[in-house]
């Protein structure tokens, strides 16, 4: 992404209203560029849980009509696991590509939607673990947790990324969180 559009979408993000859903914000609006014509943008911020799924397919459909860009804009702890490959699958299907912003972090399930996006572009740091529970939810999460079953192997086959980082994740504590390198992200195919 060009370093001037970045910014348009950041500034135009970062003064606009949020949509509250459990712990995450999750936003989607339309930016208007000089240079690249209309954007629908997407912010994820904070600790993703259920509901964050739902507010982002309603901020897709409040926006329709032809984008030249989709960019989903990632700085979240991570958290609910499943909702983040619901989230991530919608977004691969109404082909966004995504973005880690400088000073920005994306860690824990943010991989799954950092993996989502058609282009990936990190310039701020992505951080991986295997999950704090068996059902793959954070704390919060797993309160409101169904229990239904995900497969972090078949998630990453569809969206074209090596199953090498699902034996990185399992390799690492959530206590040890591990930030990739830039070599790592190549190799993962997420940047």
């Amino acid at each position: 992404m060009h370093k001037a559009l970045c910014c348009v979408v950041l500034a135009v993000l970062g003064s606009a209203c949020w949509v509250q859903s459990a712990l995450a914000r999750v936003e989607v609006q339309v930016v208007k560029n000089k240079t690249a014509g209309l954007i629908l943008a997407a912010k994820i911020s904070e600790d993703i849980a259920p509901g964050d799924y739902e507010a982002l397919l309603q901020g897709i459909i409040a926006n329709p009509g032809k984008h030249a860009r989709k960019i989903v804009i990632l700085d979240t702890i991570g958290g609910s696991v499943q909702e983040a490959i619901r989230m991530g699958r919608l977004l691969h299907e109404t082909g966004f590509d995504s973005l880690v912003p400088a000073g920005a972090v994306c860690q824990g399930a943010c991989v799954y939607l950092l993996a989502a996006g058609s282009a990936k572009t990190v310039r701020g740091h992505v951080g991986v673990h295997r999950p704090y529970y068996p059902e793959g939810d954070s704390a919060q999460a797993r309160v409101t947790s169904t229990r239904a079953t995900y497969s972090a192997q078949a998630y990453f086959r569809e969206m074209n990324i090596p199953s090498s980082l699902v034996d990185t994740m399992q390799a690492t504590a959530p206590s040890n969180m591990r930030v990739l390198s830039a070599q790592e992200l190549s190799q993962f195919r997420l940047n």
